[in-house]
């Protein structure tokens, strides 16, 4: 059986310690904490802490997980509907990097009673046009980090924004084009 291998990062006997990675870490002996200075992902595993006592030993392990910081979220409109003076829309929350990424959705400001409320990545909104002024917050979080992004309501526009309408002047001389471009 091989045995096994253990890497030492810090000795702590008789009062001093000796630091095996120098600059690597910083011991605080007040509380007799290890801090990694500029963890990687490599430093993503299993430690193990000892004291040791005469001829008795203390041992405890610690996994250590090492996430990357979320990135900015961005806010999409994946649908949008206008009809009768309100809007549909569906909204899709992104971010880019981060490991774990949950996220969340509420208002900007009260008095929108939970319209933004959600939790998960997509966000389904309906509300009347007139008159309406709120926006919404996405909250994309990890355990080492919170990233916000905001939608204003007023990105839904009006129903004169949407697809121009057809104007009946010019249908007669496309419909003749048409025809003339078939003929030919």
């Amino acid at each position: 059986e091989e045995p096994q291998k253990k890497k030492v990062l810090l000795k702590f006997s008789g009062g001093n310690f000796t630091e095996y990675e120098e600059g690597r870490m910083r011991f605080h002996r007040g509380d007799f904490s290890l801090e990694i200075l500029n963890t990687s992902r490599g430093d993503g595993q299993l430690y193990e802490y000892s004291v040791s006592k005469g001829s008795e030993e203390e041992v405890w392990q610690i996994q250590l997980e090492v996430f990357e910081p979320v990135a900015d979220p961005s806010i999409r409109i994946l649908r949008r509907e206008l009809s009768n003076g309100s809007c549909s829309l569906a909204l899709h929350c992104a971010s880019e990097r981060g490991d774990e990424v949950s996220y969340s959705w509420d208002s900007r400001e009260n008095g929108t009673r939970g319209i933004c409320s959600g939790n998960g990545s997509f966000l389904n909104l309906s509300y009347s046009l007139p008159g309406a002024a709120f926006g919404c917050v996405c909250t994309a979080r990890n355990p080492v980090s919170s990233r916000d992004a905001a939608f204003d309501s007023s990105q839904c526009g009006s129903e004169q924004q949407g697809v121009p309408g057809l104007r009946m002047e010019l249908l007669v001389p496309l419909v003749a084009l048409g025809v003339i471009v078939v003929i030919l």
